[in-house]
């Protein structure tokens, strides 16, 4: 018990086991196991994740999503990588590449998320994605760029097993949008920082994500609705770029 609690010993899932056993706090032995099995990639730094290039990261969360039955995903800056289109991706992944000053394998990269998008049309999988209006509108990419992304947004809205909510700037949030975040079936999220990305995988964390992704997703537009809200965006996109070609 000193090396454990000095850290001078790693735990073993039967040290833990014993330990709440002992203690009389059995109903704690699932988290404490999932935090001692999550502790190396539960913050893992962009250099060291990025360090191969690109390309890696996307086939990791290919394998991710071969694994996965239902994706929730709430993004209140950016559109999910799932329904990019190339453009809009190579803009996004050109700005990691400057930020974090990584090898330049946009082009890789880019072929590589787009193949991870045959996983929409794949039965037996379910995908529900929740955006904010200024996701939509923010500027990560050229007017141009932005109006085909949307325009595929639209097309992918009305994939049977895609259920797309967009919440637009006049609605009253029960929950605060503070980042974006995805959830994979009840077993992980991930969430990306500016530095890092977070895997998460105790079961109060997921709890609590969840619950955050049902009040975010309870106040969104969907079907019609969110399909009026993507083109009242792309018509004031569309204005803008038919007067830069003026």
């Amino acid at each position: 018990m000193s090396k454990l609690e000095n850290g001078r010993q790693t735990p073993t899932d039967e040290d833990v086991r014993a330990w709440t056993r002992a203690t009389a706090s059995e109903g704690e032995t699932a988290g404490l196991l999932a935090s001692l099995h999550t502790l190396e990639v539960q913050h893992a730094d962009w250099q060291r994740l990025l360090r191969g290039g690109l390309r890696p990261r996307q086939r990791a969360l290919a394998e991710l999503d071969q694994k996965t039955r239902l994706f929730r995903a709430f993004e209140a800056t950016v559109i999910p990588g799932l329904l990019q289109t190339a453009e809009y991706a190579r803009a996004r992944f050109a700005e990691g590449v400057l930020r974090l000053k990584l090898h330049n394998d946009i082009n890789d990269a880019v072929q590589a998320r787009v193949q991870r998008q045959e996983i929409l049309y794949r039965p037996g999988k379910r995908f529900h994605f929740v955006l904010t209006e200024a996701a939509l509108r923010f500027r990560l990419c050229s007017p141009a760029v932005l109006l085909g992304q949307l325009d595929r947004l639209v097309s992918l809205s009305q994939l049977p097993n895609v259920k797309l909510g967009i919440i637009g700037f006049e609605t009253q949030y029960a929950t605060s949008p503070w980042h974006g975040f995805w959830l994979y079936d009840d077993k992980k999220v991930l969430i990306e920082t500016m530095s890092a990305a977070l895997d998460l995988r105790q079961p109060q964390e997921i709890e609590l994500y969840s619950e955050a992704f049902d009040q975010l997703a309870a106040v969104a537009s969907y079907g019609r609705s969110a399909r009026a809200i993507l083109t009242r965006v792309m018509d004031d996109l569309a204005r803008e770029v038919g007067d830069d070609s003026v």
